[in-house]
């Protein structure tokens, strides 16, 4: 990168027929240098302040909710029993494969039965699957999405370094396969527990505004944007809007 740049100035200097000195040169490429050097520095320093946070609220969330956990597990064992965990391959980071827990909130085989169900699809995009009236959905299933209890797992993949607190939701292979370079632009960045979208609006956002969101996202990301996002996603989660 340095030499094209470089390589762009010598260019515009011999277009225009001005005179460059060695020294110039030099002092050019070194002030260039020192400026990259200081932006890689500060954006390295910036990832690791928000992994130690997402580190710190992961397990402060964890030690919180554990006996939350244990009476969800209890009541998703007495309407259908074990397992009391979904876990499924989610695309993260430059492509990355990893597990990604939930609570189960539907039927056991309910991956074998959205093949039969593809053709209810209500997302327009076509991309991503959405149906508010899923028949898969247990009865307590229905609350936990409705709330996001569900996803609460999720804080032991932010714990691993799979997810961060925010982040573009993480898709499945199967969606990621069907997806535009454009789209693969939000693998670009580590895959979080909310996200833009995730506060304007959830399930009722269409996916291209998905996309859109989560660039917009990548593209001006910082610790104070962060804050902002967990701190609405709060009342989004309380209101249930979006979510089914």
């Amino acid at each position: 990168m340095n030499d094209d740049i470089y390589q762009a100035r010598m260019d515009l200097f011999r277009t225009l027929n001005l005179p460059m000195s060695r020294a110039s040169t030099h002092l050019f490429r070194w002030r260039l240098r020192c400026k990259l050097g200081f932006w890689e520095l500060g954006l390295r320093s910036l990832y690791a302040l928000k992994r130690l946070l997402d580190i710190l609220i992961s397990l402060m969330a964890l030690l919180m909710l554990t006996p939350f956990f244990l009476v969800i597990m209890l009541i998703i064992y007495f309407e259908d029993g074990r397992p009391f965990f979904f876990v499924q391959q989610r695309v993260g980071l430059n492509g990355r494969i990893f597990n990604f827990y939930k609570f189960r909130s539907m039927v056991k085989n309910a991956e074998k039965l959205k093949d039969q169900l593809l053709k209810q699809n209500e997302s327009g995009d076509g991309v991503i699957f959405k149906m508010k009236k899923d028949p898969r959905i247990t009865r307590i299933g229905g609350f936990l999405r409705r709330f996001s209890v569900d996803e609460f797992p999720q804080f032991f993949n932010v714990l691993k370094g799979d997810l961060a607190i925010v982040g573009p939701r993480p898709p499945v292979p199967r969606e990621v396969a069907q997806y535009t370079l454009e789209e693969r632009k939000r693998l670009h960045a580590k895959p979080g527990l909310t996200c833009l979208w995730q506060i304007q609006g959830r399930s009722e956002i269409p996916f291209k505004e998905q996309v859109r969101l989560d660039l917009q996202y990548i593209q001006s990301q910082s610790l104070w944007k962060d804050f902002v996002i967990m701190v609405k996603t709060v009342p989004a989660v309380l209101l249930g809007r979006g979510a089914y």
